[in-house]
């Protein structure tokens, strides 16, 4: 069964919200993750990550165009549906302008609105019109580089950039991305695979844990003996479902090249190998980029993170420069808040914004940004990327 379309309801002043409601009330189709009247809610709710904005009018409203516009400022791969209580006269086609994807007008039996609005979907995000979702592996050949950290807050940075975002524990022994979250692993990998049968969006939204940040997360078995359940068939089945629903799927690795690693580089779109200012890290990452230029991918278009870079054990930038042949594309300085942060399960991105270690993390996500929008990145023009 598809899951419910997340929607996000914002409506124009005189609408009744309880005839909007009925009319979106067939069973199953959508979820109301935000009904947003005031404009902060409205512009904390369009940056979520829903998939679908309803706008709820009362005829002829310029107020309706307005709505609609900001909403498609927000996400202009989001559809935007209007639901009228009248019929909106000279105003459709302005509506449409600004960039609404189909108008409905009330009172209309609620199965025909889901009808009229899955179609609007299926133009948005049907065949040859959609995008697939981001694949982003973090890697780190030395255990102890701040991978899972790493992980966990670019998930909830990219969450709160309004990407649909999944972060995805593949350290299947020792996994940690639950604690760094905060989230109780009620339903695991393992659990995944003990389930059987085939695998579709809605059943892997259902193993999936919830942040508050809006951020999924797959989280690793709880006891090293179940990681042999998780299968590399399994997770090539859930790569490919994630990127048809997500915009971002954020996976964190254990340390090395095991199978299920490699799988997950394979089908990434974007690399991110983080080292520490160590001798014994840097000589590890110089390795890891040897490796994945072995495996056929370009070391020019990885994107490398130093982590506490701001440690002061004799080892200069200039250093890292010379032995990795290149510098950091981003370098997260040491932070007291961190160690703080994993011990609270509070993802630094959002307990502590302003924090260096935060913006650093938050950088690195713009960059992924920059890159998804196909705009060069600092520092790296005329460099070899991987493109999705």
């Amino acid at each position: 069964m598809r899951r419910p379309l997340r929607t996000v309801v914002t409506l124009d002043t005189n609408v009744d919200p309880r005839e909007i409601a009925h009319a979106l009330s067939s069973a199953d189709g959508f979820e109301i993750v935000q009904q947003a009247t005031g404009a902060g809610d409205r512009r904390a709710a369009l940056a979520g990550p829903a998939d679908l904005v309803v706008v709820g009018c009362d005829g002829d409203s310029d107020r309706a165009i307005e709505l609609v516009a900001e909403a498609v400022a927000h996400r202009s791969d989001r559809p935007v549906v209007v639901l009228s209580s009248h019929p909106p006269n000279g105003l459709m086609e302005r509506l449409f302008a600004a960039g609404a994807d189909d108008i409905v007008v009330l009172p209309e039996d609620p199965q025909r609105v889901a009808f009229a609005i899955e179609k609007a979907v299926a133009r948005k995000h049907g065949p040859g019109a959609t995008k697939a979702g981001r694949i982003v592996t973090v890697l780190g050949p030395k255990g102890g580089t701040g991978k899972t950290l790493l992980s966990a807050n670019l998930g909830v940075a990219l969450a709160k950039e309004g990407r649909r975002t999944t972060a995805v524990d593949l350290d299947l022994q020792f996994g940690d991305l639950a604690l760094t979250l905060g989230l109780e692993p009620r339903r695991t990998l393992y659990d995944l695979a003990r389930a059987g049968g085939g695998l579709d969006a809605g059943k892997l939204d259902g193993f999936a844990v919830k942040h508050r940040s809006g951020l999924r997360a797959l989280l690793a078995p709880v006891r090293p003996d179940e990681a042999a359940a998780v299968g590399g068939d399994l997770l090539a089945q859930v790569w490919e479902t994630l990127r048809s629903t997500e915009d971002y799927v954020v996976v964190d690795t254990c340390a090395g090249f095991p199978p299920e690693a490699i799988a997950a580089i394979d089908a990434a779109t974007d690399l991110v190998l983080v080292g520490t200012l160590d001798a014994g890290s840097l000589k590890d990452s110089k390795l890891g980029l040897e490796t994945l230029a072995l495996m056929g991918h370009d070391p020019a278009g990885v994107l490398l993170v130093l982590n506490r870079s701001g440690s002061r054990v004799g080892i200069e930038p200039r250093d890292v420069e010379q032995i990795l042949g290149r510098a950091p594309d981003v370098s997260i300085p040491s932070d007291r808040t961190v160690t703080r942060s994993v011990n609270e399960g509070r993802p630094i991105v959002a307990s502590s914004p302003r924090s260096s270690a935060a913006r650093a993390i938050t950088q690195l996500a713009h960059l992924l940004l920059a890159r998804e929008a196909g705009q060069p990145l600092p520092g790296m023009d005329g460099l070899t990327r991987r493109a999705a």
